[in-house]
This record gives structure tokens, sequence and C-alpha cells, in this order.
């Protein structure tokens, strides 16, 4: 029983340490720190340099244990939209979830693409966020999507995407100096657009 004891404190200890560790990179990441080192992320989780290896293979492993923590916590801000009712409606929902996720995920997204290229691991996260959110524009305007058939529809759809993805929400955010209510004015009015014509 004593053996089970100290056993089960040591996975809570580890279990721990390893949160501390994520929890530390994200919050350098959110910060604007978008390479920090090993040690840095030790330093602000309160621990050894040595316990991020003892936890973590490498960086990539940490990356990839950071991106899968963020991911876990931008679906918590995803709700159901409807693919029926009436057009705005839906969009207002939907720009106002983008609208959400993109500010939530702005810095970490950011440091996430810099490291996609050398990271086997980040690039399956950001693909899989890829597909998600294509899956939602086909969902919520099925209505219009429907409207259109073949190569129109396919080009619809990926009009709709552009406009709502986040390097464009980057782009209205940082190099047009929007505030995000305008942002997500913008992106609606562009939406409605597309939609509208469809």
């Amino acid at each position: 029983m004593a053996a089970t004891s100290l056993t089960d404190g040591r996975s809570a200890r580890a279990a721990r340490t390893r949160d501390a560790v994520v929890e530390a990179l994200l919050s350098l990441l959110d910060e604007g720190n978008f390479r920090p080192t090993a040690r840095q992320v030790a330093e602000r989780a309160g621990v050894s340099l040595r316990s991020v290896y003892v936890h973590f293979d490498d960086l990539e492993d940490l990356f990839s244990a950071a991106a899968h923590r963020h991911f876990e916590r931008v679906r918590d801000l995803v709700q159901s939209i409807p693919g029926d009712g009436p057009l705005e409606t839906r969009l207002d929902a939907f720009v106002r979830q983008r609208e959400r996720i993109h500010e939530a995920s702005a810095q970490v997204r950011k440091a996430a693409v810099l490291q996609e290229p050398f990271s086997p691991a980040l690039a399956e996260v950001l693909s899989l966020a890829r597909k998600l959110s294509h899956a939602e524009i086909e969902l919520v305007f099925a209505p219009e999507l429907g409207r259109r058939k073949g190569a129109d529809r396919e080009r619809l759809a990926v009009e709709l995407e552009v406009v709502a993805n986040a390097s464009t929400w980057e782009s209205l955010r940082l190099q047009h100096d929007l505030s995000a209510e305008d942002a997500r004015g913008t992106v609606a009015r562009i939406l409605r657009a597309l939609l509208r014509g469809a």
C-alpha cells in the first residue's frame, strides 16, 4: 500500500511538472516570445532545465504538447452553429465565433506557423485546425453552397475560407490596425457579399 501511495505521489508530481512546463511555454508565446529556449521555459515554470528534458524528449515534443493543450482550450470556445435558418443569424454567429477563436489563438498560432515547416507534429495540429475550419464553413453555409455546383461550389467554399481564416484576421488586426470589432465587421461584409452572390 505504501509503495502504491509513493508511486501515485510521484505520478502526480510528474503530471504537475509537465503541466507547469506546458503552461510556461504557452504564457511565453502569449507574451510574444515565439521561439523561447528550453531554459526560458524552465525558468518560467519554476523547474530545472533538466526537468524539461525529463518530461519532454525535445522542444518539438514540448511544442506539440503545448499545441494540443491550446487546441483543447480553443475547442471550448466553439459552439455549434446551425446550418439552417436566416443567413444573417448564421453569419453573425459565425463571425463572432471566428473573432473569439482568432483573438484567443493569435500569439500561439504565430509561433506554430513559424515552427510548422520544421515540426511534423505542429503541421498535423495546424492541418486538423484547417480541416475543422473548412468543415464548419461547409455546415454553416450549406444552403448557399448548395446553390452552386461543381467548380463554382468549390470556389465559393475556398473564398469563404480565405476571408474567414486566421491569416486574414491577422492582416486586418495588425497590418490594417483594425479593432477586433471592426475586423469582425469587415469579415462579415465580405462574407455577406459572397454569400448573397450565391
